[in-house]
């Protein structure tokens, strides 16, 4: 095995980094210019933003709740790709095992919408 196999890889490494590195440095000499209060303030998703206590204030319970309820859905569906990606070899047995996994994300998932989990005050 020789080393010359990663020679276009590091070529493309390398080229990837000197394009990041030029549009940076290029940018603010070739963007526009117009600053005015709102582009200068913080983005809240459209919600004009409000000052906030000098102590920084304290999140409610329910933003951490929603953020943990995110990660264990999220999580949950990663394990649907390798499933759909050895559909064929697993059969009907592994087809079984992921209705019954999807089930159990949806009774989950249910659960949680009664309970208004996912209502946002």
């Amino acid at each position: 095995m020789s080393l010359s196999a990663y020679v276009p890889i590091l070529g493309l490494f390398a080229l990837a980094a000197a394009f990041a590195l030029f549009s940076v440095t290029v940018a603010p000499f070739v963007g526009p210019r117009r600053y005015n209060r709102a582009k200068l303030e913080a983005y809240e998703c459209g919600i004009e933003p409000t000052p906030q206590p000098i102590g920084g204030g304290r999140f409610p319970v329910k933003f951490y709740l929603t953020a943990m309820l995110f990660i264990v859905f999220d999580i949950e569906i990663i394990f649907l790709y390798p499933w759909a990606v050895s559909f064929d070899a697993l059969g009907a047995f592994g087809f079984v095992e992921m209705l019954l996994f999807i089930g159990t994300v949806f009774v989950a998932y249910t659960y949680i919408w009664r309970r208004g989990g996912l209502d946002w005050d």
